[in-house]
């Protein structure tokens, strides 16, 4: 089949990749294959059920860079499960009675569009999954090539995931000037909430990246300015456990040393223990169209900090979460190198009519390539053995533990 028209769309969370992405896979296609018709679908799965496009024009493609200076995505986003019809059905975008898969094939069709890209996290390629299949089994013939976006790291069997090393960096740089607030109050604790539900290795990786930072700095103790003042003092991630007496202990010798605490936390560290205390109180705890618990209700960096205030003597606590300042950053060097390579390879496979989700596959010796969409699911977990994280943990001698669980 050729290939005479393509669509892009953007979906879930925002990520340090979207915007470079588009670019990227545009200028791809102005290369390889200048004469085919690209559009963009507004505000992603939504605009593809209520057929809301533009078309990429001449001008645009050769502006098209511009989009590498900036965050965010310029075609905006949402989150939509295409076969979630209730949430479909409630929030106007299919009729009473419509299949929202069935809705979006023939939208494809009625745009004649011959290939999809979507360019989102496991919620989102789960749905182009989803789509595909239906595309499949009702002989329409459309390719649907994905790309891995999400700062958790999260997706199997991806080895990196588009925009994640640009989140840590801002999350370091973000704590590098909240920090600074060590010195603004006797006993201060700091808690420093990062993205991240399921995966800690987002958090993980800020505070390695901040505590490489710190190693460029100067220091004057003799006027209180230290690195232990400044260092990260307790990381903790789903993947870990955490026994809240024990920690409060060795936190409290180091408060009552140096007259701060700062943690780094995962903002899905603990939501197990949070929700069934919210619960059990009769509260009904939020959740999104695809049924995770919307984790701003939860706050675990506020339920932390309110645990570990009062057992370490705080005068004062800081709560800080640095994931939308992270998110929508625009993409670092390094992150916009794996973008064009995934980008050149996506189109690629466009053009060969070979659909899946680009990116580095772990069970194929991390080689680059189109991983077949039902490879793809969400939740992977971050590998707490890896050597860095070992060493971090052990720098500020905090245990680690195989699974989360908050003993009192």
């Amino acid at each position: 089949m050729a290939v005479k028209k393509v669509a892009l769309l953007t979906a879930g969370g925002l990520a340090p990749c979207l915007s470079a992405s588009i670019a990227a896979l545009i200028e791809r296609y102005t290369a390889t294959a200048p004469d085919v018709e690209i559009i963009c679908y507004r505000s992603g799965y939504k605009g593809l059920l209520t057929g809301d496009s533009f078309t990429v024009t001449p001008d645009m493609r050769d502006r098209i860079a511009v989009l590498y200076q900036h965050g965010g995505s310029p075609i905006g986003n949402s989150r939509v499960k295409l076969t979630n019809v209730k949430d479909c059905l409630k929030r106007g975008l299919i009729r009473d009675g419509q299949d929202p898969l069935k809705v979006a094939a023939d939208q494809l069709t009625t745009d004649g569009v011959d290939v999809l890209h979507t360019i989102g996290g496991d919620d989102t390629n789960t749905t182009a999954a989803d789509l595909a299949a239906y595309l499949k089994t009702h002989n329409y013939d459309l390719t649907v090539v994905g790309l891995p976006k999400t700062i958790d790291n999260d997706v199997y069997p991806i080895k990196q995931s588009l925009g994640a090393w640009t989140a840590a960096e801002e999350g370091a740089q973000f704590f590098a000037n909240v920090v600074a607030e060590h010195n603004a109050n006797p006993r201060m604790l700091i808690i420093h909430e990062v993205m991240g539900r399921n995966c800690g290795w987002l958090t993980a990786y800020t505070a390695r990246i901040y505590s490489e930072y710190l190693h460029e700095l100067d220091f004057l103790p003799e006027m209180g300015l230290s690195r232990e003042r400044k260092d990260v003092h307790a990381v903790y991630i789903p993947e870990m456990s955490v026994d809240i007496q024990a920690e409060s202990r060795r936190l409290r010798a180091i408060m009552d040393e140096i007259d701060c605490v700062n943690i780094f936390i995962s903002e899905g560290a603990g939501v197990e223990t949070i929700v069934k205390e919210l619960e059990a109180a009769g509260e009904t705890v939020p959740r999104d169209a695809f049924g995770h618990v919307k984790l701003d209700a939860v706050n675990p960096g506020k339920w932390f900090g309110s645990q570990f205030a009062t057992m370490l003597g705080a005068e004062k606590t800081l709560v800080q979460k640095s994931g939308y300042f992270s998110r929508a950053a625009a993409s670092s060097d390094d992150d916009i190198e794996l973008i064009q390579a995934c980008c050149n390879l996506a189109v690629d496979s466009a053009l060969r009519g070979e659909s899946g989700v680009v990116g580095q596959d772990e069970d194929h010796g991390d080689a680059l390539r189109a991983i077949e969409f039902d490879r793809i699911k969400g939740g992977k977990p971050f590998d707490i053995n890896q050597g860095w994280f070992q060493e971090l943990l052990q720098a500020i001698g905090q245990p680690a533990g195989a699974k989360l669980t908050v003993s009192h």
